[in-house]
């Protein structure tokens, strides 16, 4: 009898530990977001400059935590401000359901490929230019997401994940990827993009890592009728545009240093151009000089290089973009940027000044 009443005693104290952990845990809500407001000018030669004031980006985040695992997120993003008659865009680039543990995770949704530094993590306080650099629109065509799920995981330090995403559009990838992508919108899933990515984080401050993305994306062409009428797949092999990307990137940010390194290369197959290769780089480099003047928050000089082809080394398609800049953050969640550089194209005898100043938050 009285072994009974200790393992009742013990097994009511268990379940009142358990019970007070649930506790700690309460169901909410979250809200973030960011945006960035633009000014560029440009001039080529004699030509008289251009210039635009453009509210860029307004987006906001909303997530919901059900539980300690599992959680929903989203981003909705407006352009430009408005939407009307063609012009401006707003999407829906994020909204999955996201369940993990120490050690492993998964997402089913709207998500996006681990490619790069900046489609992931493309708030403006995160980068030093005003625009997002070239190469992470011609080379990794940010923001690039779509439907589809993923799985990830970290272990000492190394964070890996794989996702597989809908189709791309065939027809439209020539000069890159960026005119496939079907950003989720009755998109088809024959084939599926299929990604990995790796990344190091083991070091404070610092982000090494990679990625390798495969797909055969359908044309007009994978669509057909038999005699009769009815519809079938083509699946030969000239009925979709097959590519692979490898990409490899390196950030440090520590110790007053901001280094990034960002190198891709893209291999096509029928590409509706002709063109079987494009790819290229940018390195970044910079210092916080606040901090040895004793200001406060982080004023950083900095320079961009950065060289790029979206077909074949095509004259007309190659961009070499050398320029210098500012940018002050008073606040690690508020930048204030300014840059000036030149952008050339191999097959133009002027180059293109630029002159670009910006202001970009997140919270």
């Amino acid at each position: 009898m009285h072994k009974m009443k200790t393992m009742i005693i013990n097994l009511s104290f268990l379940g009142g530990l358990l019970l007070a952990q649930n506790d700690f845990f309460e169901p909410g809500y979250s809200i973030g977001g960011y945006g960035e407001l633009h000014y560029n000018r440009s001039q080529s030669g004699a030509d008289a400059a251009t210039t635009k004031l453009d509210f860029h980006r307004f987006i906001i985040f909303y997530g919901y935590s059900f539980s300690e695992k599992w959680s929903f997120k989203s981003e909705v993003e407006l352009e430009h401000n408005f939407v009307a008659d063609g012009d401006g865009e707003l999407e829906l680039e994020q909204a999955f359901v996201n369940y993990h543990t120490d050690k492993i995770g998964f997402q089913a949704g709207v998500i996006l490929p681990s490619v790069g530094l900046i489609n992931e993590y493309h708030e403006p306080p995160l980068f030093l230019s005003v625009e997002r650099p070239d190469y992470s629109k011609y080379v990794i065509p940010t923001t690039w997401f779509g439907n589809g799920a993923a799985v990830y995981g970290t272990m000492a330090g190394v964070r890996w994940r794989v996702a597989l995403l809908e189709d791309m559009d065939g027809d439209a990838i020539g000069k890159g990827l960026r005119g496939g992508r079907g950003k989720g919108y009755k998109t088809t899933a024959y084939d599926m993009v299929k990604n990995v990515s790796i990344n190091y984080t083991g070091i404070s401050g610092l982000r090494v890592g990679g990625s390798y993305t495969m797909h055969n994306a359908p044309t007009s062409a994978y669509f057909a009728t038999d005699t009769e009428g009815n519809s079938i797949v083509n699946d030969a092999d000239s009925a979709s545009v097959g590519f692979s990307l490898v990409e490899l990137h390196a950030k440090y940010n520590a110790n007053n240093v901001y280094a990034v390194l960002e190198y891709g290369s893209i291999s096509y197959k029928n590409n509706p151009l002709g063109y079987e290769t494009s790819g290229g780089y940018y390195v970044d480099l910079g210092y916080n000089v606040g901090s040895p003047l004793g200001l406060k928050g982080t004023l950083m000089p900095w320079v961009r290089m950065s060289d790029y082809n979206r077909g074949n080394d095509d004259p007309g398609e190659h961009y070499t973009i050398n320029k210098f800049g500012v940018t002050y953050w008073p606040i690690s969640n508020v930048a204030f940027k300014f840059e000036y550089g030149t952008h050339k194209k191999e097959s133009d005898e002027e180059e293109t000044t630029q002159i670009n100043v910006g202001m970009g938050y997140n919270f």
